[in-house]
């Protein structure tokens, strides 16, 4: 059970960060549809620098300090160098949208085509093969164990320090940091009210000295910081630090969760743990002891292997299929802002 927790938890959390991310954008009045396409250039970069790190001798310097603290400090840098390219990447939806008044729906999606595209062009420019990895196993650089902690290798922690804290990616936690500091600025600051009126009534957000294309400007800006966050978080915890120009339509995947949670934080975070959870079971159904008796079951059943790599996705149609209507997006989401309308 153990075991399950913490899985999920590390598939859970780069996808409610990502949700959240679309959650600003929307709120603010644009269809971020590029999430995916963030998401795969944040994780490019972030490996970027990590590689680049281990050339210039900074992840040696971070294993040199007298604990890990060192090696914790240099993940938490990547993270927010991948959060400015991923604000940075997402400034192309703004243009478009906000000031050539595009499309955002086809925006977004060009946005998607071009992310894997250039990621791979930039690998084969780089390293002259098709993925981007590092020299060294960045699980064990970034991640607690219990001998951290003053345990031997035979002893076992409690059942706390097992699911929590053994064997996980403190990156997790700062993640869920993130999205609870994110949550309350959008929900509980002037800033978020008048972020969300822009995604409700410009019109009348303008009319009461809003500036709606600055808000507009920093909720895409916003949602690419988190989306491209995400992307580093899921390939560092599930990929061994590794950028190939995908990241298993995890984009997308969030924007079921934003559609199924509602736009609104703890529905968001419901619905990532529950799709965490099957993609937690896709990707290691092979090696899951439920009840920690040494018992397979999911293997044991004898059931083919794609069956659980599609699960996640034939779980997000069906879940969509029956909640998008009862679902409530921004009214003036997707529509260009035009000051002589009102």
């Amino acid at each position: 059970m153990s075991f399950l927790i913490r899985q999920t938890l590390i598939y859970a959390v780069p996808l409610m960060l990502v949700a959240l991310a679309g959650v600003f954008a929307e709120r603010s009045g644009i269809i971020n549809l590029a999430l995916e396409g963030i998401m795969i250039f944040g994780a490019f970069m972030g490996v970027m620098f990590v590689r680049v790190g281990q050339m210039w001798g900074w992840t040696q310097a971070a294993k040199a300090a007298t604990d890990w603290v060192g090696l914790q400090g240099f993940a938490l840098l990547a993270m927010l160098f991948t959060a400015a390219c991923g604000a940075l990447f997402a400034m192309l939806l703004a243009f478009a949208a906000i000031n050539l008044k595009a499309d955002q729906t086809i925006g977004g999606t060009a946005l998607n085509l071009l992310a894997p595209a250039l990621v791979l062009f930039l690998i084969r420019l780089i390293a002259n093969q098709n993925t981007l990895q590092i020299d060294g196993d960045a699980a064990s650089w970034f991640m607690w164990k219990k001998a951290m902690f003053g345990y031997g290798r035979m002893e076992e922690m409690n059942w706390w320090g097992e699911t929590f804290v053994n064997k996980v990616y403190p990156a997790t936690y700062v993640c869920i940091l993130v999205f609870i500091v994110m949550a309350v600025i959008l929900y509980k600051t002037r800033f978020g009210l008048r972020l969300r009126s822009c995604g409700e009534n410009p019109q009348a957000a303008d009319s009461l000295g809003i500036n709606v294309v600055k808000m507009r400007y920093a909720g895409t800006i916003i949602s690419g910081a988190l989306a491209g966050m995400g992307g580093f978080v899921y390939v560092m915890t599930t990929a061994n630090c590794t950028s190939n120009g995908d990241v298993a339509g995890f984009g997308f995947l969030a924007l079921a969760v934003m559609i199924f949670g509602n736009w609104k934080p703890l529905n968001i975070a419901g619905a990532a743990l529950l799709f965490g959870l099957f993609k937690c079971v896709a990707a290691s159904y092979t090696t899951l002891d439920i009840n920690g008796d040494g018992v397979y079951m999911l293997k044991d059943l004898g059931i083919n292997a794609n069956f659980y790599r599609m699960l996640p996705y034939v779980v997000t149609l069906i879940v969509l299929a029956f909640t998008s209507k009862s679902s409530r997006a921004p009214k003036a989401e997707g529509i260009p802002y035009d000051k002589g309308s009102r």
